[in-house]
Parts: structure tokens; C-alpha cells; sequence
């Protein structure tokens, strides 16, 4: 009973520190003190040395050759095009619009799994996955911000494109899951992850005034590398070891209560009748696709 208590403790950690993360990236990236590049350079570079210098954690276990290329092409899906699409997509929206657009995974995920693995589609599910991506297009097409500079439309699509990239990042890695241990692999994913991401962050990285910063950005760029990237890959496995996955998805319902509340707190976004509106169509789609059908019983 203890063990599952701190389980579900670890997974609602984790949506707070993703719910946390929305503002303080934005707060950096929207206040020029880094370019998104720049900026997923240092989180993919903290987050590989972390992972690297904590990995005795883990098992040890022997890697197949084959499982590499796995490991490789997870991290382009899970690293690299998640992570930069997401910086950049930050850039132009706000932190309401990104975490809301991420409750689209779950529908993403349906979809894929329906062609890749082959799972069955119901009807219930498709007016499921209707309704969540009809919210995402009245986020992005009706929704605006206060920030000067900002391309919702633009912003969203990104995040969006974050979004379908770490789903498929989710199928790819399924297997994987059941045969190894996560620090096994996770440690290689951002390996893999950092090598693709230097070409582009590099030159922005180089640019960075690091003088400029102040303690709250200091205290920002920590936090997305230590909290919303190493923390979270390291508290995921273990609420995954003790609870169902299904029990542990539903956490991430609360990742766009916690980004509102604390954007609106830090005066980063506020809250509009579209976005309430755009996030009932999606919270609506995401909770037909994840219900589980009624067994009927046999007389």
C-alpha cells in the first residue's frame, strides 16, 4: 500500500513539474535571454551529463546491437523533433495553448496505434478523436495572446507537431519498454538526442548573453533541466513500476490545470471563453478515446 502511495505521488510530481514548466520556458525564451535552440541545447546537454553520472541507479543490462538503431530513431521522435518543435512552438503561444494542445497526445496516440499496432477503432473513439482535434483547431485559429510578437496559429501548429512526434516516440519505444530497464535506455536516447540537436542550437547557444541573466532566469533554466527533464524521466519509471499505465496517463489531465493556474499567476497568460471552450472539446475527445468499452457478460 506505501509503495503505491509514493507512486502516485511521483506521477502527480511529474505533471506538476511539466504544468511548471510551460511558464518558466517562456518566461525565458519570451524575455530573449535565450533562443529555443539555444535553450533545448542546455536542457538535451544537462539532462545527458544528469543521466550519464546517476545511471549505476539502473540494472545493469546488455544492449543488443540490433536495439540501437531503436534507441537512435526513438530519439529523433523523443528528443530531438519533440523538444525543438516544442521550444519554438513556445516561442509564439502562450503557455495555456501549449499545455492544452498537449492533451492531444492520448488522441494521437489512438490514431497511430490504429495503423501501427493495429488496435481496434470504435465509434466512441472517432468522435472522440473528432472532438479533440476540432478543439485544437479553435485553440489555434480563434485563440490569441497578449504578448507582443506571438503567432498563436504558428505556435500551435509546432506544439501540435511536439505532440505527434512524442506519441510516435511512444509507440516506437513500447516494446523496448518490456525488455529493458529505463535508465537502460534513457541515458542512450538523450546520447543520441544531444548529438542531433548540437547542429541546430549550437550557433544560438554561442550567442547567449549569460551575463544577463537575472536569479529568476538562473533559477528557470535549472528548473527545466533538473525538474521538468531529468526529474520527470527519473519519476516516471518508478510510478510506471507500481501502477498500470493507464492509471498513470490519467495524470497528465492535471498538466494543463497546473500550467493555467500558475501562467495566470505569474501574469504569463490568462484565461479567454475560446480557450474554456477549446479545452472542454478537447478534455471531451481525450476522455471518449480513453474509455474503456463495456464487456458484456455472456448468459
Amino acid at each position: 500500500m506505501k509503495t503505491r502511495y509514493w507512486a502516485l505521488i511521483a506521477a502527480f510530481i511529474v505533471q506538476l513539474l511539466y504544468g511548471l514548466n510551460f511558464t518558466f520556458a517562456k518566461d525565458v525564451i519570451a524575455g530573449g535571454y535565450m533562443k529555443p535552440f539555444g535553450f533545448i541545447l542546455v536542457r538535451i546537454t544537462g539532462a545527458t551529463a544528469l543521466f550519464w553520472m546517476f545511471s549505476f541507479l539502473g540494472p545493469k543490462e546488455k544492449i543488443d546491437r540490433k536495439d540501437y538503431l531503436t534507441f537512435f530513431c526513438a530519439a529523433i521522435f523523443g528528443v530531438t523533433i519533440n523538444m525543438l518543435t516544442f521550444f519554438k512552438g513556445l516561442e509564439f503561444t502562450t503557455p495555456i495553448h501549449a499545455s492544452v494542445i498537449m492533451i492531444t497526445t492520448p488522441i494521437i496516440v489512438l490514431v497511430l496505434s490504429t495503423f501501427y499496432l493495429k488496435e481496434r477503432l470504435t465509434l466512441l473513439k472517432i468522435i472522440g478523436v473528432i472532438l479533440g482535434f476540432s478543439g485544437a483547431l479553435v485553440l489555434s485559429i480563434y485563440g490569441k495572446s497578449n504578448l507582443e510578437g506571438d503567432n498563436v496559429l504558428l505556435g500551435n501548429l509546432l506544439v501540435f507537431i511536439n505532440a505527434v512526434s512524442y506519441s510516435i516516440y511512444i509507440i516506437i519505444i513500447k516494446k523496448l519498454t518490456y525488455k529493458y530497464h529505463p535508465f537502460t535506455f534513457i541515458r542512450w536516447l538523450f546520447l543520441f538526442g544531444l548529438i542531433m540537436v548540437i547542429p541546430f542550437g549550437y550557433s544560438e547557444l554561442v550567442a547567449t548573453q549569460f551575463s544577463t541573466f537575472t536569479p529568476y532566469i538562473i533559477f528557470s533554466v535549472l528548473f527545466v533541466v533538473v525538474g521538468a527533464t531529468f526529474g520527470t524521466y527519473l519519476l516516471n519509471p518508478l510510478a510506471l513500476k507500481h501502477l498500470k499505465a493507464s492509471t498513470v496517463s490519467t495524470f497528465m489531465y492535471i498538466q494543463p490545470v497546473i500550467a493555467g493556474i500558475f501562467a495566470i499567476t505569474m501574469g504569463s497568460d490568462s484565461v479567454t471563453s475560446v480557450k474554456l471552450i477549446a479545452s472542454a472539446l478537447i478534455f471531451g475527445g481525450v476522455y471518449l478515446v480513453t474509455k474503456k468499452p463495456k464487456v458484456k457478460l455472456e448468459r
